[in-house]
């Protein structure tokens, strides 16, 4: 018998300085067992840092289990993809699809002992790629995260100067995007 996925609710209250964005957002999030902790609080992480951007909405894809779906994405009034989100190291055959299919593609990296390796390996093509932003995270930043994440959370999320605070009522963790490619 499969494991199913384990339903994450978070309640996040946003208030980005930096684009002047405030919301309060009821998300639910599904965490495929082959899914860490880590890869869940970056996906609501950046979920928290792109949500408002647009007057589409942001949605998180199926998860882990779904092949071709990101881990977030805009989709316009059109159906066509606006913006492509991936947690994670791709390779450069999916990062080149993904930008097909979109108008925008973030890749935000996890792992430091891993994105070294990987940057080097796959940097000259990714920067080809016209619509790509890639970013990466520093592991004791997503170590941060890990206990805020609950079944059941209400977070505050504060960003300024491009450095995001998330807070429940116990614990705080200090996060900033990392950029390796910016397209702005």
């Amino acid at each position: 018998m499969a494991l199913g996925a384990t339903i994450y609710k978070a309640t996040v209250d946003i208030s980005d300085i930096d684009r002047g964005y405030y919301g309060t957002h009821l998300c639910t999030l599904a965490r495929h067992p082959s899914e860490t902790e880590e890869r869940l609080a970056i996906r609501l992480l950046t979920f928290c840092l792109y949500v408002g951007e647009t007057d589409m909405k942001l949605e998180f894809g199926k998860g882990l289990s779904t092949e071709g779906e990101p881990a977030l994405w805009e989709i316009d009034d059109t159906g066509s993809i606006a913006r492509w989100i991936e947690v994670g190291l791709p390779d450069v055959r999916q990062a080149r699809k993904s930008a097909g299919r979109s108008n925008e593609e973030i890749i935000i990296a996890y792992g430091e002992d891993r994105i070294g390796p990987w940057w080097k390996q796959v940097r000259a093509d990714m920067e080809k790629i016209e619509k790509l932003s890639v970013a990466m995270l520093r592991d004791d930043e997503v170590s941060q995260m890990v206990p805020l994440m609950n079944r059941s959370m209400h977070l505050s999320v504060t960003v300024q100067d491009g450095v995001a605070w998330l807070s429940d009522s116990t614990k705080t963790a200090q996060v900033q995007l990392h950029w390796l490619l910016r397209r702005d």
